[in-house]
């Protein structure tokens, strides 16, 4: 068996609302976002910057409606209103079909972009 490491989840042009140094680490993100393209809290994820170069790996934890939070060392790398692409990526040996959403700057899906989605 030959494993591959795909992606599975993604939330486009997130709007960070908050960075806090204080906290310690991670990334908070609005509940429902989360369960649409089912990343689970505790889950390992990317966070890219659209309009700059920070790269970041943390866990998610789930927050309130409309929230994309950076926390600890993390937050030190984005500031609110940043556009983050949070990536989230599984090992199968199976095709996989990701979840992929597009967020405008409320961080509400305008779009979801997953395959045999129609405009969410």
């Amino acid at each position: 068996m030959r494993l591959n490491q795909l992606l599975k989840s993604k939330l486009h042009h997130a709007h960070v609302t908050y960075a806090n140094p204080d906290y310690v680490g991670s990334i908070e993100i609005d509940a429902e976002l989360m369960a649409r393209v089912g990343i689970q809290d505790g889950e390992h994820v990317h966070v890219w910057a659209v309009d700059h170069t920070s790269r970041i790996e943390t866990y998610a934890f789930k927050g309130p409606k409309g929230v994309i939070g950076l926390n600890g060392g993390a937050a030190h790398f984005f500031k609110p209103g940043d556009r983050v692409v949070i990536a989230a990526f599984t090992w199968t040996d199976e095709p996989l079909e990701p979840r992929v959403v597009l967020l405008d700057e409320e961080n509400k899906v305008v779009r979801d972009m997953s395959p045999y989605c129609v405009m969410g």
